[in-house]
C-alpha cells in the first residue's frame, strides 16, 4: 500500500510538471497564449496615462503636475472645452502632449439623463451622423490647434449606434479614421501580442487613492501588457476627478526604473507595439 502510494504521488508530481512544460512551450509558440514582448530599455510593461473631455482642470491644474514628472498624457477632447483654454491646450502640445479625438457632441447611450434631455443618443443616431460629428472634432483641431488626431476615445466606451436588430458597431469607422481608439473602464489592460488597436482598453483611476491605483498596475501586469489608464477631471478626489495627491504620486511610481513601466503617450506605445509584434 506504502509503495503504491508512493508510485501515484510520483505520478501526479510528473503529470503536474509535464502539463506546466507543456503549458510553458505553449506560451512561447506563435498559436499558444502567449509568445513574449519587450519594450525599450528591457521594460516589461508600458503605460500610458490618458484623460477624457478636454476638462478645464487637465489644464489649470493637471498639466504643470505631468511635466513636473517629464510625463506625457494623451488627452482626449471635443472641440467645446478646448475653446474655452484654446493657448493652454496649445501649450500642452508644444510640449509634447497628444490631444485626440473624443467626437464633437460626445454622444453616449441614452440611457444617461443628460443626453437625452438634448434629444441625443447613439440608439438614435447613425454611422453617417457619427462620422461627421468625429470629422468636425478633427476639422476644429486641424484648423486651431495644427493637429489632426491619431488616437480616438469612444465617449463613454460605447461602441454602437442603433438598438436592437439595427444596432451597429463604429468600432470599424474609427479603424478607418484613427490609429488607435480606446474604450473606458475596462477590467483589463493591453496584451501587446493581441490588442486590437481599434478597442484599447481604458482602466479607470478616476476618485481612487494611489494605493488602489498601484493594485491594478499589480494586477494587469501579466503578459508584458500595456496599461492605459483613464481619468477626467484633476483636482480632489472625487467620482469622475483623478486626485493630484494620487495623480504625483502615481508619476512617481511609474517613472521609478526599478518598477518596470516604459511612459509613453498612447501613439508612441501603439506604433512601437505595431512595429515590433508578430501577431495580427
Amino acid at each position: 500500500m506504502v509503495l503504491r502510494g508512493a508510485l501515484l504521488v510520483t505520478a501526479m508530481l510528473s503529470a503536474a510538471l509535464g502539463m506546466s512544460d507543456a503549458k510553458a512551450k505553449a506560451q512561447d509558440q506563435p498559436n499558444g497564449l502567449y509568445s513574449g514582448f519587450s519594450y525599450p530599455n528591457g521594460k516589461p510593461n508600458a503605460i500610458s496615462l490618458s484623460f477624457d473631455d478636454g476638462r478645464h482642470s487637465q489644464v489649470d491644474v493637471g498639466m504643470a503636475i505631468l511635466d513636473k514628472y517629464q510625463v506625457k498624457a494623451t488627452f482626449y477632447a471635443q472641440p467645446e472645452p478646448i475653446a474655452e483654454r484654446l493657448a493652454q491646450w496649445q501649450t500642452a502640445i508644444n510640449n509634447g502632449h497628444e490631444l485626440g479625438n473624443h467626437t464633437s457632441h460626445h454622444l453616449c447611450s441614452g440611457n444617461f439623463e443628460w443626453l437625452r434631455k438634448k434629444g441625443l443618443s447613439l440608439e438614435q443616431t447613425t454611422l453617417a451622423w457619427l462620422e461627421n460629428d468625429i470629422k468636425e472634432a478633427n476639422h476644429y483641431f486641424k484648423k486651431h490647434l495644427g493637429v489632426t488626431p491619431r488616437a480616438f476615445a469612444y465617449p463613454c466606451g460605447h461602441t454602437f449606434v442603433g438598438r436592437g436588430k439595427d444596432t451597429q458597431s463604429y468600432v470599424p469607422l474609427v479603424a478607418t479614421l484613427f490609429d488607435t481608439g480606446r474604450t473606458w473602464n475596462d477590467e483589463t489592460a493591453n496584451n501587446p501580442n493581441f490588442t486590437d488597436f481599434a478597442q484599447l482598453t481604458g482602466i479607470r483611476i478616476d476618485g481612487l487613492r494611489f494605493a488602489q491605483i498601484k493594485e491594478l498596475l499589480k494586477r494587469y501586469r501579466e503578459n508584458n501588457s500595456w496599461v492605459i489608464l483613464a481619468g477626467h477631471d484633476i483636482g480632489q478626489r472625487g467620482p469622475y476627478t483623478v486626485d493630484t495627491q494620487a495623480l504625483e504620486q502615481l508619476l512617481a511610481y511609474i517613472n521609478d526604473p526599478e518598477n518596470g513601466f516604459w511612459v509613453g503617450t498612447v501613439s508612441e506605445v501603439a506604433d512601437y507595439v505595431r512595429s515590433n509584434r508578430t501577431a495580427p
